[in-house]
């Protein structure tokens, strides 16, 4: 995450997913920006939507006023501006920068696993996503990913995971099929639930204790922001209601 990026159109839909999935199971969140320093690149442009409240207001007004008041009327870009407005209440964030040199991203790793919570729900939102080959952890760029032993030990440590994962230049349902299979093995659970949107992916990985609730407020995603999100339950490729929650399977639309 880029400070320069705050407020565009993926933030709207990040932001409300995070207030849909945190209100509904009432899990305490943490939001790990994985912040970088902004740069010259055009990133983060996509503030049109603010300008079209007839369209985009309704998924949820008090945070499209939120977003709208800070970039279009105050122009400050800024997930401070977030952070301090109570939409995401009881939530904690940790806002340091993402250091590249390895050791400096260990002490790093080692403050987030400090604060984060045993029963709760941790948001990581690295500027491109989980790690690639070409980006070993400790490489120059490598503070764009997160990386799977970071992701094994937060989860080890009780919470529920959602990640952020932009999109790269190949088949979308194969990408989202893949991940979502490689997230559930590594981290040995049997389902893992993904938000498409049309520019990114997000992967929830619940703790079998929380899956009933996150699957629950999953439908609550696809129904309240219908046509933005499209919900899917990764390893297990069921398409149904979510009623089936109950017996124990979470089945998604």
């Amino acid at each position: 995450m880029k400070n320069q990026y705050f407020g565009d159109v993926n933030d709207y839909r990040k932001y409300g997913l995070l207030r849909v999935l945190s209100h509904e199971t009432g899990l305490r969140c943490l939001t790990a920006w994985m912040l970088t320093p902004n740069d010259d690149r055009p990133d983060g442009g996509f503030t049109r939507y603010l300008a079209d409240p007839e369209k985009w207001r309704n998924y949820d007004p008090v945070l499209f006023d939120t977003l709208r008041d800070a970039v279009l009327v105050r122009g400050e870009r800024d997930v401070a501006v977030l952070e301090s407005s109570g939409l995401l209440p009881d939530a904690e964030f940790f806002s340091e920068i993402v250091p590249d040199q390895p050791s400096e991203r260990a002490s790093w790793f080692h403050r987030l696993l400090t604060v984060s919570p045993d029963n709760g729900l941790v948001f990581l939102d690295p500027d491109n996503g989980i790690e690639v080959m070409s980006k070993p952890i400790g490489s120059k760029g490598s503070s764009k990913h997160v990386y799977w032993r970071e992701l094994a030990a937060l989860f080890q440590q009780g919470a529920s995971l959602l990640v952020y994962q932009h999109f790269p230049r190949r088949q979308r349902d194969e990408f989202t099929a893949e991940l979502a299979t490689r997230l559930s093995r590594e981290l040995g659970i049997s389902r893992v639930l993904t938000f498409s949107t049309s520019n990114v992916l997000f992967l929830l990985a619940p703790q079998p204790r929380h899956e009933l609730g996150l699957c629950v407020s999953a439908e609550s995603v696809a129904r309240n922001w219908q046509g933005q999100f499209l919900v899917g339950d990764g390893p297990a490729e069921h398409v149904a209601s979510v009623d089936e929650a109950t017996e124990g399977n979470c089945r998604l639309f």
